[in-house]
C-alpha cells in the first residue's frame, strides 16, 4: 500500500491548479504543465491542498501514489523548476551552448550537434559542466540521458559524460 497517497500536495502562492475531468493543469511563473489522471484515482482540490483517494481496486493505492508524485512534480516544476548538471572528463572533450543547440566535442571525427527541444535550456558555465534546466523533471531527464548517451563514462580511465552526482566505479588496468 503506497503511503505517500495519503499526504495531500500544498499549492505555493502564485501557482494556478485547475481539474477538468480526468486532465490536471497547473500554471505558475515556470509556465504552464499538464497531465491525465488515471481512471482508478479520484483528485480533489481544497483551497491551497490537493488530495488523492484511490478506488476500490487493489491497485489503486499504487497509481494513487503514482499520481500524487506526479502531480508534485508539476507543481515543484512551475514553481521553482529543475536542474540538472552533467560533467565532462577527457582530453579535448568540452561543450559550448548557443541558444537551442548544444555543440559537444567528445573525440569523434566530427562535433556532435544537439538540439535541445523547446521547454529545456542549457547553459555551459565552463566548457566541461553543462547546466540543464526545465519546468518539466520528465522532459530534462530524458535530455540528460540522451547527451550522456553520447559518449558515457568508461570504466578504466573514467572519460565521458557523466551526471553531476553520480559515482564511476574505476576498474584496474589488466597486468602483465
Amino acid at each position: 500500500m503506497s503511503r505517500i497517497a495519503k499526504y495531500p500536495v500544498k499549492l505555493p502562492s502564485g501557482v494556478e491548479f485547475q481539474l477538468d475531468g480526468d486532465q490536471v493543469t497547473v500554471k505558475g511563473s515556470q509556465g504552464t504543465l499538464g497531465m491525465s489522471v488515471h481512471p482508478d484515482v479520484v483528485v480533489a482540490q481544497e483551497d491551497d491542498k490537493v488530495t488523492f483517494e484511490p478506488s476500490a481496486r487493489a491497485k489503486s493505492w499504487a497509481m494513487a501514489g503514482t499520481t500524487r508524485a506526479l502531480v508534485q512534480n508539476l507543481v515543484t516544476g512551475v514553481s521553482e523548476g529543475f536542474t540538472k548538471s552533467l560533467e565532462i572528463n577527457g582530453v579535448g572533450y568540452r561543450a559550448q551552448a548557443s541558444g537551442q543547440t548544444l555543440n559537444l566535442t567528445l573525440g569523434f571525427s566530427h562535433p556532435v550537434e544537439y538540439t535541445l527541444p523547446e521547454g529545456v535550456t542549457a547553459e555551459t558555465p565552463k566548457n566541461t559542466t553543462i547546466v540543464l534546466k526545465s519546468a518539466d523533471k520528465q522532459k530534462l531527464g530524458q535530455v540528460a540521458a540522451e547527451i550522456r548517451a553520447f559518449r558515457p563514462p568508461e570504466p578504466y580511465k573514467g572519460k565521458g559524460i557523466r551526471y553531476g552526482d553520480e559515482q564511476i566505479r574505476r576498474k584496474e588496468a589488466k597486468k602483465k
